[in-house]
């Protein structure tokens, strides 16, 4: 009996390096019609990890990742890698609209928006989680090369928050996984609002879509842009995401461009 169980729990268990991945199944994929280029991550905003595990792998769901990662860096593979995960929904980058079929989809367990904390804060990510997400991004690169690392809201901005103003983009970024802009400016002085209308806003949008972003050039401060915006705000000005287009937004945006 005690070596089916250690046999059950070899076969569940996969050891990558340091990583513990454990095999669990979800039922909700099909196959890629797309080489792999984006890794996409998302909170799970549910309350707890169980139920953010059961819905990923319950067939009535319809959605699911390849990777869950819970507060203690316990990490479930839920999709084979060259599958196709249901993750991301109604989103685009750079002009694709099959995210699902370029992206591998990584679930941070945090409740995010939807569960805040007593004190009307959003809830951390805990550090043995983020060490978890760190290794397991770097081993995911090892495996399919080197990929562009966004957040659900990058490629959904007018429908989605997560991971969310207190995901740790900057300490990925130091860890070597995504990008991070060179700021000196801290002006907050306001260029463009919402319905403002001006060539200058034109220029913008066109730096938005050269990021990768669904902007449209139309020249006004539109709601789309206003939530692209948004976006950006959530990953590189935590401090402050408001929509409008500020100085510092506009310096963020600029050295993004030429990173």
């Amino acid at each position: 009996m005690l070596l089916l169980r250690e046999a059950l729990i070899k076969f569940m268990e996969e050891k990558m390096d340091d990583l513990r991945i454990i095999q669990s199944h979800s039922p909700n994929f099909d196959n890629r019609t797309l080489p792999i280029s984006l890794l996409i991550l998302h909170y799970t905003g549910m309350k707890t990890a169980k139920e953010a595990l059961d819905k990923l792998c319950s067939v009535k769901s319809k959605v699911s990742s390849h990777y869950l990662v819970f507060e203690n860096g316990e990490i479930h593979h839920l999709v084979p890698d060259h599958k196709r995960a249901w993750h991301a929904g109604v989103s685009s980058w750079r002009g694709e609209k099959n995210i699902n079929s370029c992206s591998i989809g990584m679930e941070i367990v945090n409740c995010g928006h939807n569960y805040l904390n007593l004190d009307g804060e959003l809830p951390r990510y805990p550090k043995k989680q983020m060490n978890a997400v760190i290794a397991l991004s770097k081993k995911i690169i090892d495996q399919h090369g080197q990929l562009e690392f966004l957040g659900h809201s990058d490629i959904a901005p007018s429908r989605k928050k997560d991971p969310g103003e207190h995901f740790p983009w900057q300490y990925m970024a130091s860890q070597g996984i995504g990008k991070w802009p060179i700021v000196k400016t801290n002006d907050r002085r306001v260029l463009f609002e919402l319905n403002d209308r001006d060539r200058g806003i034109s220029i913008v949008q066109q730096g938005l879509a050269k990021l990768g972003y669904s902007a449209y050039i139309t020249g006004v401060m539109d709601q789309n842009t206003v939530d692209i915006i948004l976006a950006v705000q959530r990953r590189y000005r935590q401090d402050q995401v408001d929509g409008i287009l500020d100085i510092m937004t506009m310096e963020i945006i600029k050295s993004l461009l030429e990173i």
